[in-house]
Protein backbone atom coordinates (compact mmCIF):
# COMPACT_ATOMS: atom_id res chain seq x y z
CA UNK A 1 0.00 0.00 0.00
CA UNK A 2 3.13 2.22 0.86
CA UNK A 3 3.95 2.72 -2.74
CA UNK A 4 0.46 2.70 -4.29
CA UNK A 5 0.81 6.29 -5.16
CA UNK A 6 3.66 5.67 -7.27
CA UNK A 7 2.09 3.41 -9.63
CA UNK A 8 -1.32 5.49 -9.33
CA UNK A 9 0.04 8.79 -10.14
CA UNK A 10 -0.76 10.29 -7.03
CA UNK A 11 0.37 13.85 -5.91
CA UNK A 12 1.41 14.18 -2.28
CA UNK A 13 1.48 17.28 -0.70
CA UNK A 14 3.25 18.02 3.45
CA UNK A 15 4.59 20.65 5.13
CA UNK A 16 7.72 21.65 7.76
CA UNK A 17 8.03 24.25 10.28
CA UNK A 18 4.52 25.04 11.22
CA UNK A 19 5.92 24.95 15.13
CA UNK A 20 9.13 26.95 14.64
CA UNK A 21 9.52 30.26 15.96
CA UNK A 22 11.62 31.48 12.82
CA UNK A 23 11.32 31.11 9.74
CA UNK A 24 8.63 30.18 7.16
CA UNK A 25 6.87 27.26 6.57
CA UNK A 26 7.58 25.15 3.94
CA UNK A 27 5.29 23.16 1.50
CA UNK A 28 6.27 20.67 -1.22
CA UNK A 29 4.16 19.02 -3.62
CA UNK A 30 5.57 15.97 -5.49
CA UNK A 31 4.77 13.33 -8.27
CA UNK A 32 7.18 10.40 -8.08
CA UNK A 33 7.95 8.94 -11.45
CA UNK A 34 7.64 5.28 -11.72
CA UNK A 35 11.21 4.87 -12.54
CA UNK A 36 11.95 5.47 -8.56
CA UNK A 37 10.77 1.75 -8.27
CA UNK A 38 13.73 0.58 -10.33
CA UNK A 39 16.02 1.67 -6.83
CA UNK A 40 16.00 -0.07 -3.83
CA UNK A 41 16.31 3.58 -1.76
CA UNK A 42 12.41 4.25 -2.56
CA UNK A 43 12.03 1.51 -0.05
CA UNK A 44 13.97 4.30 2.52
CA UNK A 45 11.63 6.88 1.74
CA UNK A 46 9.75 7.62 5.23
CA UNK A 47 8.72 10.32 7.09
CA UNK A 48 11.21 12.93 7.29
CA UNK A 49 11.16 13.24 10.95
CA UNK A 50 12.21 9.37 11.34
CA UNK A 51 15.23 9.96 9.18
CA UNK A 52 18.90 11.11 9.89
CA UNK A 53 19.86 14.29 8.35
CA UNK A 54 22.72 12.72 6.58
CA UNK A 55 20.38 10.15 5.27
CA UNK A 56 17.50 12.93 4.30
CA UNK A 57 19.46 14.49 2.11
CA UNK A 58 20.72 11.60 0.40
CA UNK A 59 16.98 10.39 0.18
CA UNK A 60 16.00 13.91 -1.37
CA UNK A 61 18.34 14.23 -4.07
CA UNK A 62 17.11 10.61 -5.29
CA UNK A 63 13.55 11.60 -4.98
CA UNK A 64 14.23 14.91 -7.15
CA UNK A 65 15.71 12.75 -9.86
CA UNK A 66 13.01 10.83 -10.00
CA UNK A 67 10.04 13.07 -9.36
CA UNK A 68 8.39 16.22 -10.43
CA UNK A 69 7.74 18.87 -7.67
CA UNK A 70 6.98 22.32 -6.29
CA UNK A 71 8.13 24.30 -3.24
CA UNK A 72 6.00 26.72 -1.54
CA UNK A 73 6.64 28.88 1.70
CA UNK A 74 4.98 31.43 3.48
CA UNK A 75 7.12 33.92 5.11
CA UNK A 76 7.72 34.53 8.84
CA UNK A 77 5.72 38.07 8.02
CA UNK A 78 2.56 36.19 6.36
CA UNK A 79 2.52 33.96 8.99
CA UNK A 80 2.46 36.87 11.77
CA UNK A 81 -0.39 38.48 9.62
CA UNK A 82 -2.95 35.58 8.79
CA UNK A 83 -1.65 33.19 11.17
CA UNK A 84 0.20 29.87 11.15
CA UNK A 85 -3.07 27.75 9.93
CA UNK A 86 -3.66 29.99 6.65
CA UNK A 87 0.15 30.67 6.10
CA UNK A 88 0.25 26.80 5.87
CA UNK A 89 -2.49 26.29 3.82
CA UNK A 90 -1.28 29.19 1.57
CA UNK A 91 2.55 27.58 1.19
CA UNK A 92 0.68 24.06 0.20
CA UNK A 93 -1.34 26.16 -2.58
CA UNK A 94 1.37 27.53 -3.52
CA UNK A 95 3.92 24.24 -3.73
CA UNK A 96 0.81 22.64 -5.87
CA UNK A 97 0.72 25.80 -8.69
CA UNK A 98 2.96 23.97 -11.40
CA UNK A 99 0.40 20.89 -11.13
CA UNK A 100 -1.92 23.05 -11.19
CA UNK A 101 -5.11 22.07 -13.92
CA UNK A 102 -3.48 18.55 -14.18
CA UNK A 103 -5.66 15.01 -13.87
CA UNK A 104 -3.37 13.37 -10.97
CA UNK A 105 -5.32 12.38 -7.46
CA UNK A 106 -3.82 14.87 -4.38
CA UNK A 107 -3.34 13.59 -0.73
CA UNK A 108 -2.29 15.78 1.50
CA UNK A 109 -1.09 15.07 5.00
CA UNK A 110 -3.19 16.11 7.74
CA UNK A 111 -6.87 16.99 8.71
CA UNK A 112 -8.90 19.30 6.17
CA UNK A 113 -8.06 22.82 6.52
CA UNK A 114 -9.45 24.36 2.86
CA UNK A 115 -10.36 23.50 -0.40
CA UNK A 116 -7.69 22.73 -3.28
CA UNK A 117 -9.72 20.46 -5.65
CA UNK A 118 -11.98 17.95 -6.53
CA UNK A 119 -9.29 14.98 -6.33
CA UNK A 120 -7.89 16.02 -3.45
CA UNK A 121 -8.15 13.72 -0.08
CA UNK A 122 -6.57 14.76 3.25
CA UNK A 123 -4.87 12.01 5.00
CA UNK A 124 -3.98 11.90 8.86
CA UNK A 125 -0.72 10.85 9.60
CA UNK A 126 -0.04 10.60 5.56
CA UNK A 127 3.40 11.04 5.81
CA UNK A 128 3.90 7.70 7.26
CA UNK A 129 0.89 5.83 5.28
CA UNK A 130 2.38 7.37 1.86
CA UNK A 131 4.86 7.50 -0.26
CA UNK A 132 4.05 10.25 -2.06
CA UNK A 133 3.51 12.26 1.31
CA UNK A 134 6.59 11.40 2.90
CA UNK A 135 8.83 12.03 -0.11
CA UNK A 136 7.07 15.68 -0.06
CA UNK A 137 7.72 16.19 4.11
CA UNK A 138 11.89 14.71 3.07
CA UNK A 139 11.89 17.21 0.15
CA UNK A 140 10.09 20.30 2.19
CA UNK A 141 12.21 19.93 5.41
CA UNK A 142 15.80 19.48 3.44
CA UNK A 143 14.65 22.66 1.25
CA UNK A 144 13.88 24.35 4.89
CA UNK A 145 16.98 23.24 6.71
CA UNK A 146 19.28 24.50 4.15
CA UNK A 147 17.36 28.00 4.36
CA UNK A 148 17.64 27.65 8.00
CA UNK A 149 21.48 27.67 7.96
CA UNK A 150 22.08 30.29 5.20
CA UNK A 151 20.08 32.41 7.73
CA UNK A 152 22.21 31.22 10.76
CA UNK A 153 25.23 32.65 8.90
CA UNK A 154 23.69 35.75 8.74
CA UNK A 155 22.30 35.77 12.29
CA UNK A 156 24.91 33.22 13.98
CA UNK A 157 24.16 33.62 17.54
CA UNK A 158 20.43 31.89 17.53
CA UNK A 159 22.03 28.21 16.73
CA UNK A 160 19.58 27.91 13.40
CA UNK A 161 22.54 25.72 11.80
CA UNK A 162 21.08 23.09 14.63
CA UNK A 163 18.03 23.84 15.51
CA UNK A 164 16.61 25.19 12.27
CA UNK A 165 14.54 27.72 13.99
CA UNK A 166 12.92 25.61 16.46
CA UNK A 167 12.35 26.90 19.97
CA UNK A 168 14.81 25.26 21.81
CA UNK A 169 17.04 26.46 25.32
CA UNK A 170 20.08 27.83 22.92
CA UNK A 171 17.19 29.61 20.59
CA UNK A 172 15.49 31.22 23.74
CA UNK A 173 18.59 32.15 25.52
CA UNK A 174 19.60 33.79 22.17
CA UNK A 175 16.41 35.65 22.32
CA UNK A 176 16.44 36.87 25.66
CA UNK A 177 20.21 38.34 25.28
CA UNK A 178 19.93 39.36 21.60
CA UNK A 179 16.66 40.29 20.97
CA UNK A 180 14.48 38.73 17.84
CA UNK A 181 15.34 39.39 13.97
CA UNK A 182 13.63 39.62 11.06
CA UNK A 183 13.15 36.13 10.69
CA UNK A 184 11.28 35.68 13.88
CA UNK A 185 7.55 34.99 13.86
CA UNK A 186 6.42 37.60 16.11
CA UNK A 187 3.11 36.38 17.21
CA UNK A 188 5.08 32.89 18.07
CA UNK A 189 7.11 34.95 20.27
CA UNK A 190 4.23 37.21 22.42
CA UNK A 191 3.70 34.63 25.25
CA UNK A 192 7.99 34.09 25.68
CA UNK A 193 9.02 38.06 25.25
Amino acid sequence: MFLDDIKNQVIGIDEVGRGAISGPVVSCSVLLSERILENNLVYQINDSKTLSEKKRITIAEFIKKNSIYGIGISTNKEIDEINILNATNLSMIRSYEKFKGSKYLVKIDGKKTFFLNNKTSFEKSGDKRFVSIAAASILAKTWRDKLMIKYSKVYPMYGWQRNKGYGTAEHREAIINYGKTKIHRKSFLKNFL
